[in-house]
């Protein structure tokens, strides 16, 4: 299903499972950035346990931004993905452990997709360039201006994939990473981080869950560890349900839909390359200062609370008078199934049921409304009742026309809106709009570095006048061209760009007229809709796909060999007689390797990142396997508008034909490529402070040659197996930086030690229930939240996890002490993001000034010098808040006397920035309240 779909469904439906994020922003002091201090108490009012990151989704962004420049250099894109870790760190702060996780070789079911993607993605970036030199050719022609061309090699996103140096490059740096924040940020301290990096096979976020179930299936494990999974995958969703971990929460970037994005001739925003025209970048500020500034903020992070998410599915999938006992966590289940129907990253959608036409909710009534004659539910522990599913889709089946009418219905009265306004919007253009001097300009714009000012107003007007009176009569019947010139008498012919109907794309299938069935197989599957065999073919394909879905998602891969074997789905009628078809699958497979796999996914013009007998393969006519390699290839849009949207017609990978051709091959691997090309594992990384330290570095010196048990007493209940890593880091030895613009790690204290997760049968079943002594959170929704989701009011998430937090609010008189305090015209806004005066800082923002009491600047006169620069306390003075051994973090009275008795802190206001950038405070009562808003009422109080 497209993540944005689902994702603006399940929050338009869901509203209050969001939450924003509370984050500190570092601070510069002198030129100096201050890290976040991560190991104070979590300013979200909340403290996770552990923290997933599914690294894809972090590395695609950091490497080919879309809203910024792309980093200059693999050495930039490195530094991108360590600020932006160390961002997610300072908002979440993990108290137990950091698993990060980057794909490895998928499941072959997922290379399909894989490739699918590849392949536009090196289409679409060829074509891109091409036109980018088109119309720089043109603009120059024209005599337009357009900054020096940058001589740059374009960056190759296929490059993130298994098996290429990019992503072995990518696991050094992490490591060094890793060593870096255990050595010298506290709060890493006392933290378990593992890395599993591209070459342990499986998806990230596949293999995060894979080591939550084999951990939750030892007697060791705390049923109520508060998970927290970064990533903005869509199934990360289904994934946490599917845990049945009572405390489970995703953090991901705000989807904000049409962010601006530079242009990448002229690197201006407002345009894209094809409307480029060349003109001269405007100066930004008084001397161009802001020049390198984006117009866009930086994007802000949300959180997705599942066990809210659990409240209000509770509620929904609640049923009354059931011939068996009702069951949530298997309610559920049944419901993440019933998504899968909807679309995924290995089955097609069915024709009927579209994320955007509430197909779920309407699964969701067939299956209330069907589950009295199913007896039961629909899925157990990964596993499909079949039968009971032909129930839910042959009652789809029986809607599926009214489905296709309806649709086509919509999408007429919306083609008609659509014409109406544009319309409308050429016949409110203006006639005639001033130029030059008296163009108008934006409220607050006026004054502007770089506006015009008229020197002779009075003059200004005239000319406007005469020009207006010089252009010949407009009658109200005259027609109008598309730039709002009036045309030539008698009318021209309209251009096609012109015309109020956009040109729609063919549909040769016609699913609103009768014999959609007929046509939809002939047009798709070059089959008549008369050939049962083959119908019920593609039938048991996709009911073998659903089983391995949900098997994937709640036991582990059932096979790596399966896969998808059409580009299409059945449709929901035809799913008659699959209680009897077989969802086994063959045991014993093995995933790809690497270079396997970059030769089953990626195109020809990728294929730099191969070795070159490989890649001839690709390009050589007299290959074996050059039709896997088309260097074009069609894209059915299959009644959708953007080629995006549409399904890419590849042929399908022979893996046969496939392992036969790289057997010739093999031989000529270098020694570097074969080790690329191996399969690896995780890695597990303590710092000195950590009790598993002495315990590693133990096995180290022992020489222990054999897997030894992980000790849970000293890791949180954590167990598995180590075995000793040929390329460990180890205390006490030069961690050398692959980044050349960073340090080496001379004074190292850190070890780390290959892992592996609990192992189990091949046959074993966990059992998708929640743990005996989990504590059910405590409910979040009230009865007025039911309704939030249908009442029409914009819904706004509330600020942290404290749902009593006091908003910070600024009256008119706080203001204006603003606007008297902050200087104008710079920054983006009214009021720029630069630090508040020094006075802000001086004193003790927590106690108020009493009447007759001098102002506040003089409220440090009696401290000693040296106290005012006094940084934090050392470590192990500061008080620990892993509630594992029972620490309470501070209450807001304690923290108030404890700051009463301490001097200044640099970093005592390292808080959410508030309006202005000014950071807020804490009140008595665990609010936040503006400084200089405090200030502004103690000033008023003394008058």
């Amino acid at each position: 299903m497209g993540v944005p779909a689902f994702f603006r469904w399940l929050s338009r439906k869901y509203p209050s499972i969001i939450v924003n994020c509370v984050e500190e922003k570092p601070k510069e002091c002198n030129g100096v950035k201050i890290p976040v201090d991560a190991s104070k108490p979590n300013p979200n009012d909340v403290e996770f346990d552990n923290l997933y990151l599914d690294m894809n989704g972090i590395i695609h962004p950091c490497t080919h931004p879309e809203d910024k420049p792309a980093p200059k250099n693999e050495d930039e894109m490195m530094v991108a993905i360590f600020e932006y870790i160390d961002r997610l760190f300072s908002i979440v702060r993990p108290r137990r452990l950091l698993y990060m996780a980057i794909d490895g070789v998928a499941p072959r079911a997922k290379m399909n997709q894989q490739r699918s993607r590849r392949f536009r993605a090196s289409k679409e970036g060829m074509e891109a360039a091409v036109e980018k030199q088109r119309v720089r050719e043109e603009i120059l022609a024209k005599g337009g201006f357009l900054p020096p061309e940058e001589i740059k090699e374009r960056f190759d996103s296929n490059c993130i994939t298994p098996g290429t140096e990019f992503m072995d490059n990518l696991a050094k740096c992490l490591r060094y990473y890793i060593a870096d924040r255990l050595n010298n940020d506290p709060g890493w301290k006392n933290l378990t981080v593992i890395l599993s990096d591209a070459s342990a096979p499986g998806e990230g976020e596949h293999k995060i869950m894979d080591y939550i179930r084999r951990q939750r299936a030892q007697p060791n494990h705390d049923p109520n560890t508060h998970h927290c999974l970064c990533g903005a995958d869509a199934d990360l969703i289904m994934l946490g349900l599917a845990t049945h971990e009572p405390n489970f929460t995703i953090i991901r970037e705000e989807f904000k839909p049409n962010k601006p994005k530079p242009c990448g001739l002229c690197n201006q925003f407002g345009h894209e390359v094809k409307d480029c025209e060349g003109l001269p970048r405007e100066k930004k500020g008084k001397h161009d200062e802001l020049a390198d500034s984006l117009p866009c903020a930086e994007g802000e992070f949300i959180f997705l609370r599942l066990n809210v998410l659990r409240e209000y599915l509770e509620r929904e999938l609640t049923m009354a008078s059931l011939p068996f006992t009702f069951d949530v966590e298997r309610s559920i289940d049944d419901w993440v199934f019933m998504c899968f129907f909807v679309g995924n990253d290995f089955l097609p959608h069915l024709p009927s049921l579209e994320i955007r036409e509430n197909a779920i909710d309407r699964l969701v009534n067939i299956y209330k409304n069907v589950v009295h004659k199913t007896g039961g539910y629909l899925t157990e522990s990964g596993y499909v009742n079949l039968q009971r599913v032909q129930m839910i889709m042959l009652a789809v089946g029986e809607v599926e026309d009214s489905i296709f009418k309806k649709r086509k219905d919509d999408e007429d009265s919306f083609r008609r809106r659509q014409k109406e306004k544009r319309k409308r919007m050429k016949r409110d253009q203006p006639a005639f709009t001033p130029s030059g001097i008296l163009t108008p300009h934006a409220l607050g714009s006026r004054n502007s570095p770089g506006s015009q000012v008229a020197s002779n107003p009075r003059q200004a007007a005239y000319e406007m006048r005469m020009q207006n009176n010089s252009s010949p009569s407009i009658s109200p019947n005259t027609s109008f061209t598309s730039d709002g010139s009036p045309s030539p008498i008698g009318g021209i012919k309209r251009k096609a760009e012109d015309s109020d109907s956009e040109p729609e794309p063919e549909d040769n299938v016609r699913l609103w007229e009768a014999g959609w069935k007929q046509r939809y197989y002939k047009n798709k599957f070059d089959v008549d809709a008369a050939d049962e065999k083959f119908r019920r073919k593609v039938v048991q394909s996709y009911v073998e796909g659903l089983c391995w879905v949900l098997r994937y998602y709640y036991q582990g891969c059932a096979s790596w060999k399966w896969y998808y074997p059409f580009h299409y789905a059945p449709f929901a009628s035809d799913f008659e007689g699959i209680a009897d078809m077989p969802s086994d699958f063959e045991k014993g497979t093995k995933p790809f390797k690497p270079l396997e796999q970059l030769m089953g996914v990626f195109p020809a013009a990728s294929g730099n990142f191969l070795p070159p007998s490989w890649r001839k393969l690709m390009s050589d006519p007299d290959s074996s396997i050059i039709d896997f390699y088309p260097e074009d290839f069609a894209i059915d849009l299959n009644g959708k508008k953007y080629a995006w949207q549409g399904v890419a017609l590849l042929p399908f990978v022979d893996e046969r034909r496939l392992r036969a051709a790289l057997e010739e091959v093999y031989p000529d691997l270098t020694p570097e490529e074969t080790r690329r090309n191996s399969l690896g594992g995780d890695v597990l990384f303590v710092g000195k402070h950590h009790p598993l330290h002495d315990f590693i570095l133990e096995l180290y010196q022992t020489g222990s040659t054999e897997p030894v048990d992980v000790p849970p007493e000293l890791c949180h209940g954590i167990q598995g197996k180590f075995s000793l890593d040929e390329e460990a880091i180890l205390p006490d030895q030069i961690v050398c930086s692959p980044v050349p613009m960073l340090r080496d790690l001379t004074q190292n204290t850190v070890v780390s030690i290959n892992f592996k997760d609990p192992q189990f049968a091949e046959d074993y079943i966990f059992k998708a229930v929640m743990l005996p002594g989990a504590r059910k959170p405590a409910a979040v929704l009230k009865p007025s939240d039911w309704e939030k989701s249908s009442n029409g009011r914009q819904w706004k998430p509330q600020l942290g996890f404290n749902r009593d937090r006091r908003p910070v609010h600024l009256d008119q008189a706080a203001f204006r002490t603003l606007g008297h305090v902050m200087p104008r015209g710079s920054g983006t806004g009214i009021y720029s993001n630069a630090a508040p005066p020094p006075a802000t800082y001086q004193g003790n923002l927590y106690r108020p000034l009493l009447r007759g009491q001098a102002q506040i600047p003089k409220l440090m006169s009696n401290m000693r010098p040296q106290d005012s620069w006094r940084g934090p306390p050392p470590l192990f003075q500061q008080q620990r808040f892993d509630r594992g051994v029972g620490a309470e973090p501070l209450l807001p009275w304690n923290r108030m006397l404890q700051t009463q008795n301490a001097a200044f802190q640099p970093n005592q206001y390292q808080m959410l920035a508030g309006p202005g950038g000014y950071p807020p405070r804490r009140d008595d009562r665990g609010g936040r309240q503006h400084p200089v808003l405090a200030a502004f009422k103690t000033e008023v109080c003394l008058t």
